[in-house]
């Protein structure tokens, strides 16, 4: 019963179903990405261990997250930059785009390390970007933004 009510609201809510729309494509795309990331033997893990089945998942989930904090990071420098030259960033371009693009990954490429014990500079994680309009439009889509 509880299934219907809920296939039943999923059916007549709109928003609802842009929602899940949404959140659904977004794991889709984190899995392209851990896939094209975890390229080494077509993604077969051919090792009967499970020890070394989760050596090799969690290797990858590593490898992934670690790119995709890259392009995050990556992303938001740019973004800065086009704020500094004098560029309005409109809040909802950037909630449509993605960390996880592969086109400037080269994965069978030279890899310097000598970089690796120099101290990075501190992040700063703020953007001076005004996403309240996009907060409102999602609480008012998902019926939250109004007075009972």
């Amino acid at each position: 019963m509880i299934r219907t009510v809920q296939l039943l609201r999923y059916l007549s809510d709109a928003p609802l179903r842009r929602r899940v729309t949404a959140a659904t494509n977004k794991v889709e795309s984190f899995n392209r990405f851990s896939q094209w990331i975890g390229f080494g033997n077509r993604g077969v893990i051919a090792d009967n261990d499970p020890i070394e089945q989760e050596k090799a998942m969690k290797f990858n989930a590593l490898l992934t997250n670690a790119d995709d904090l890259r392009n995050a990071l990556d992303i938001a420098e740019i973004v800065r930059q086009l704020l500094e030259e004098g560029w309005e960033i409109d809040p909802e371009d950037l909630a449509h785009i993605s960390p996880y693009v592969t086109e400037h990954i080269n994965r069978f490429g030279e890899y310097s390390t000598h970089e690796l014990g120099i101290q990075p500079e501190a992040y700063d994680p703020k953007l001076d970007v005004d996403f309240t309009p996009l907060r409102e439009q999602d609480l008012t889509a998902a019926g939250l933004g109004q007075a009972a």
